[in-house]
């Protein structure tokens, strides 16, 4: 199941917002020192309580990154909307160790969070979550050698209206939002990506030729059935 090029709602407003925060071509700003490389005398920089957030968001997604991937990389940019609303990107990678059968994969998580102030102590969160899988696999059933490659994206979106104080609050509110859409999404693409692929793919292999073409083409296109009905929910 092949994944289009072009950007998805969601990866164009981060893409938009890492622009503006100078993740260009050449030149992209550290989330973590706050500095451009190579130095930008110009660069756009978030507000001191923005970056107030960034540092701390940054600090406790690494945290949550090692727990849940046991590795990869994320980084965490925030930036302003207007005077009073900001919104941030989380952004988490993690390719998997080449082991068994599995020869290579990826997961890519993209979360963008709109956060809006309703008054002094409460402030309405819009999370807007994009996962991108990658899985080849190695497959034998008897003397057949063949192997299997899977890919697609799978976006949900989430809106809470939250108590908040400092900035800790806004980081912590945002921060479980991303943990609990994380999970339950892994757990839907646990049961595309694994549990309907594993009741065809074993028959995959066992005849050559035309047959196994048109096999394979069933198993995408059920996949790409499947992406669009938990799309649409």
């Amino acid at each position: 199941m092949g994944r289009s090029h072009a950007l998805r709602p969601t990866e164009k407003r981060c893409a938009a917002a890492l622009a503006i925060l100078g993740a260009h071509a050449r030149v992209r700003r550290s989330p973590w020192t706050n500095e451009y490389d190579p130095p930008l005398s110009d660069g756009v920089l978030p507000s001191p309580k923005l970056r107030a957030m960034e540092t701390l968001a940054n600090d406790i997604f690494e945290g949550y990154r090692e727990m849940y991937y046991e590795g990869g990389i994320s980084s965490v940019y925030f930036w302003d909307l207007d005077e009073s609303s900001f919104a941030a990107c989380v952004l988490v990678k993690k390719d998997a160790e080449e082991k068994k059968k599995l020869e290579a994969g990826n997961w890519d998580a993209i979360h963008v969070v709109e956060v809006r102030p309703l008054g002094p102590k409460r402030a309405a969160y819009k999370l807007t979550t994009t996962i991108m899988l990658r899985i080849k696999t190695g497959h034998a059933v008897g003397v057949h050698e063949g192997e299997m490659n899977l890919s697609g994206s799978l976006t949900r979106q989430k809106e809470e209206e939250l108590a908040v104080g400092d900035v800790a609050s806004h980081v912590a509110n945002m921060g479980r939002m991303v943990e609990e859409m994380e999970n339950r999404m892994r757990d839907t693409l646990q049961s595309i990506y694994f549990g309907k692929t594993k009741s065809v793919v074993n028959g995959l292999y066992q005849s050559g030729g035309a047959e196994a073409n048109k096999k394979k083409d069933m198993l995408a296109q059920a996949l790409m059935a499947e992406m669009g009905k938990r799309n649409a929910d």
